[in-house]
């Protein structure tokens, strides 16, 4: 596959002006959610191949957060592209000043491993919608889903359009160096520095979405059995490799062990007795992954799971408590299904803990004190998050989702996602019935300078 042939041939594609026009996108967007119902079930099958996930897990992260996605955008299109008229300031009369949504062109999508479908096709929908041709880059780390996205998308448009590059690192490099218009890429810290770099050197916009350390906060008015069953849910979603997963537990010592206790009976009540022979438990992507994770885990610390069964890949839900920040698993995001635990007595010991510490992607409080909540979600920087809750955020189209500092710069979903795959040019239509003199040379000292003078206070 010549990568720069498909770039030369979307350049000039989109030089034709077709993806312009709305009605064009939209058409595209009803026939690429066509071929996801089409191949609902390949979907899966790749999911479970390369991750083990069962179907409806498949369906309830994925394919159906992807549907509704472009279901969304199918609705919206329209009114986003929409030229939007603003106020025109009194110094400018006669004129109508408005913003103008256009595509940015050839750009390029970056998608990971970890929800491999779901972190392709929603921001290729956005860009869709936007008007852009598109190249995807799905992860090597998922060749099964890499390759049911490839026969998608090749279906639905001809590669002067939409294409998608398979590979590992050659790929990624020989398209990094290459000039886009726009870049969007999903994926860890590391390769984010790589991609910022390069499209540094082009000058070219970028949006990350990265990942981080996303703290859980469970304070000692929180509902401990509500919090313990929802905080299972989403640290062990996907056997942990979740970019917003809860990546560690601050929890207030009065509760720390009616919280533990109540975790136990969550994994126990939603996994099993024996987590790794429930077939609707998934596996870690690769044995490197695997090899790492359980590195992380201390075995005098942990108080629940901890086993593991290098042949099927699998970490059963584990627990560590009295972790300190010195800790293995508390260098790094763990993007596994080890949940550490440390405990704290006051929030101005939570503020000191996390003032240092790279701005997270997630960030989550089980409370049920409503100024603890507001003054907690006010001083800590974070990219979005829940109370009570974990993980559903980043589920509805009507909130963009994204990072902030370490874990990432811009955001999609919805009319962000639009945005995010836009330029909004602003145009100034100056009327040429009239012609206002005060501005030109030589400059008037009398009444038309007193009137510019009134205009612009």
């Amino acid at each position: 596959m010549n990568i720069d042939n498909i770039l030369e041939s979307q350049r000039k594609y989109f030089d034709s002006g077709e993806t312009l026009d709305v009605k064009f996108r939209i058409a595209q967007l009803k026939k690429l959610y066509a071929a996801i119902k089409k191949y609902e079930d390949e979907i899966n099958a790749a999911l479970t191949a390369d991750l083990g996930k069962s179907d409806f897990e498949g369906f309830m992260c994925e394919t159906g957060l992807v549907l509704t996605e472009i279901s969304y955008m199918i609705k919206h299109t329209k009114k986003f592209a929409r030229e939007h008229t603003v106020y025109t300031p009194l110094a400018q009369f006669a004129s109508r000043s408005y913003k103008k949504p256009s595509p940015y062109g050839n750009v390029l999508i970056m998608s990971p491993w970890n929800y491999p479908f779901l972190l392709t096709i929603d921001p290729l929908a956005d860009a869709i919608a936007a008007g852009n041709t598109a190249i995807v880059k799905p992860s090597a780390y998922s060749p099964a889903t890499s390759a049911i996205i490839q026969k998608i998308v090749t279906e639905c448009f001809p590669q002067k359009y939409v294409a998608v590059v398979t590979g590992g690192r050659k790929e990624n490099s020989e398209l990094l160096n290459k000039k886009f218009d726009f870049v969007f890429f999903t994926g860890g810290q590391t390769v984010g520095k790589e991609v910022l770099r390069h499209t540094a050197e082009t000058l070219t916009p970028a949006v990350l979405e990265l990942g981080g350390k996303s703290p859980c906060i469970i304070d000692s008015t929180a509902k401990i059995k509500l919090a313990a069953k929802r905080v299972v849910f989403g640290k062990y979603l996907n056997c942990g490799q979740t970019c917003v997963a809860p990546d560690y537990i601050l929890c207030h010592k009065d509760v720390k062990d009616k919280f533990i206790a109540e975790v136990k009976a969550q994994i126990v009540k939603q996994y099993g007795e024996d987590p790794l022979k429930n077939p609707d438990y998934g596996k870690i992507v690769n044995e490197k992954h695997f090899e790492r994770i359980n590195g992380l885990i201390d075995k005098a610390k942990v108080v629940h799971g901890g086993n593991s069964n290098a042949d099927t890949m699998q970490i059963a839900p584990t627990v560590m408590d009295n972790v300190t920040w010195a800790d293995a698993v508390m260098q790094e995001e763990i993007f596994g299904p080890v949940m550490p635990i440390i405990t704290f007595s006051s929030f101005d010991e939570v503020y000191d803990m996390l003032r240092d510490k790279q701005k997270p992607l997630a960030f989550y409080i089980f409370s049920e004190d409503k100024k603890r909540i507001k003054e907690v979600t006010s001083r800590c920087r974070f990219g979005g998050g829940c109370v009570n809750d974990t993980v559903i955020h980043l589920a509805t189209s009507e909130m963009g989702f994204g990072g902030v500092g370490e874990s990432g710069m811009g955001a999609y979903h919805g009319k962000i996602g639009f945005d995010s795959f836009s330029h909004e040019k602003s145009i100034v239509d100056k009327k040429t019935w009239m012609d206002l003199p005060m501005r030109y040379q030589p400059y008037n000292r009398g009444i038309y300078g007193k009137l510019l003078k009134i205009f612009l206070r």
